[in-house]
């Protein structure tokens, strides 16, 4: 088994534990300040969500098929650095340490659906949405 399948396996692992326990919505009362963000709130079924911060802080950068096509590499514009995210479009998507997607710096797939990371591995800079 690859590290991505295992890092996705564990990413979704973690993200069904959290939402077991009782950390998802409905627990969610009026938030304190420093407060973690719902990113199921903040970010729609069929975007993929980056924050510039962990734990779903500060201004939302959002990619979707209608700004993004398959398989093709979408740069984050400039100062936009990605430190958490959120995959809820139904593809998989590889996000990148380098703006070009490419493959000599750190990279790794996440399935869609649903997938939630509080604190990414590295500073995200680049994504690719893929067909199914």
């Amino acid at each position: 088994m690859t590290n991505t399948i295992k890092r996705a396996i564990t990413v979704v692992a973690v993200a069904g534990a959290a939402l077991a326990s009782g950390a998802g919505i409905a627990g969610a009362g009026v938030p304190h300040p420093g407060a973690r963000a719902e990113p199921t709130a903040l970010c729609e079924r069929g975007e993929f969500c980056l924050w510039p911060t962990e734990d779903y802080a500060g201004a939302i950068h959002r990619v979707a098929l209608e700004n993004a096509n398959p398989g093709e590499c979408v740069p984050l514009p400039e100062g936009v650095d990605g430190r958490s995210f959120a995959n809820r479009t139904s593809r998989p998507v590889t996000v990148y340490q380098g703006r070009d997607c490419a493959t000599e710096g750190e990279f790794d797939t996440y399935p869609g659906g649903g997938t939630f990371v509080p604190e990414a591995p590295y500073v995200v800079r680049g994504v690719q949405i893929w067909e199914y």
